[in-house]
């Protein structure tokens, strides 16, 4: 007998472990992106404020006005009064008599030799990347879509293995084991997921156009740069990351509880919608809006034609289409809608 409260209720710490996992995803990239572009101009901004560039004059030979009574330097020119400091910062005053090797490293005070009253260091030090969020430029695209693949592919398997423990029928999910079933899931599919590209594209750029933000900055990670990598992005992660999220906000938030408790689909459509579109936050906010619309038209097929295969060919064909032709052929056809 099916237990369908218990497949609900794991089902739900799917979902809210997926929502957890986006926040913290979009909050460390924030704050990495926001560093990477704030840091080096703020630590320019106040070294330039603080100090002045080191003077050509602690280069130069000595002119013949100096008196020779300075002793000489390691290579037998006479001393000068100032030498460049190692950092390049600005000329410190060295004593002619080399230091013990008690005094090295410190200061006569007894700290340490950092000059911490410097702004151009305490300015990278305050503002280093590493220590506030994520630099995307950091991470290569194999250990993103790495990461994509694993996360999803468990919470799939959980899923999955959640409905076999539970006993949840396959029909429930919208599943069936036979020829026609997968001929019209892969022609329906086909065609849904060519409809949805198109009016994905045309409300983005709608969006847009009226200052809306739209951020395709976790696209562009994943985009390859290399044959294998544009083989495994559309052989492996597109089509776990389109299994997943529709065995998820599809199957199990509108086909289990439609089937078990007999409760609207369409109403279940709504919500399972906003948490697809919550699920995506790091697109933006016209992403979001984008997102919940085509989550909500997803539904939509899912409940007219009851099967699970058709809109995971959508799916997979909307991310596809949308990774070959703005980052693969450097199209976008939508453009014009923004200006």
């Amino acid at each position: 007998m099916p237990q369908w409260a218990t497949f609900l209720g794991l089902t739900g710490v799917v979902l809210t472990l997926l929502l957890v996992l986006s926040h913290l995803t979009q909050s460390a990239f924030t704050d990495g992106a926001d560093d990477v572009t704030d840091g080096p101009a703020t630590a320019r901004s106040d070294a330039s404020a603080g100090e002045s560039p080191p003077s050509t004059d602690a280069f130069r030979e000595p002119s013949s006005d100096d008196d020779g009574s300075r002793p000489p330097d390691a290579h037998g020119r006479p001393g000068s009064a100032t030498h460049a400091s190692s950092d390049g910062e600005r000329p410190v005053e060295r004593s002619a008599t080399p230091p013990s090797a008690t005094d090295a490293g410190t200061e006569p005070d007894g700290d340490t030799n950092t000059d911490s009253s410097d702004p151009a260091a305490s300015a990278l030090d305050a503002d280093r990347p590493a220590d506030r969020g994520v630099d995307p430029d950091s991470l290569s695209t194999g250990m993103v879509l790495a990461n994509v693949a694993f996360s999803q592919g468990l919470f799939a398997l959980l899923l999955l293995g959640a409905a076999v423990y539970t006993a949840i029928p396959a029909s429930a999910l919208g599943i069936e084991f036979t020829v026609p079933y997968l001929e019209s899931g892969l022609l329906l599919g086909t065609i849904a997921g060519f409809g949805f590209y198109v009016g994905n594209e045309l409300a983005a750029a709608g969006a847009t156009r009226f200052g809306f933000d739209h951020d395709e900055a976790l696209r562009e990670l994943l985009s390859p740069d290399s044959a294998t990598g544009w083989l495994v992005l559309l052989v492996g992660v597109l089509p776990i990351i389109a299994g997943f999220e529709e065995l998820l906000f599809r199957a199990a938030l509108i086909g289990v509880p439609a089937a078990g408790y007999g409760v609207s689909p369409w109403l279940l459509a709504v919500g399972s919608s906003i948490a697809f579109a919550l699920g995506h936050g790091m697109q933006g906010s016209v992403g979001i809006v984008v997102t919940g619309l085509l989550g909500f038209g997803l539904a939509a097929v899912y409940i007219v034609t009851g099967s699970l295969l058709v809109v995971v060919v959508a799916h997979y064909f909307i991310n596809a289409l949308e990774f070959v032709v703005h980052e693969g052929l450097g199209l976008e056809w939508a453009e014009t809608l923004e200006g």
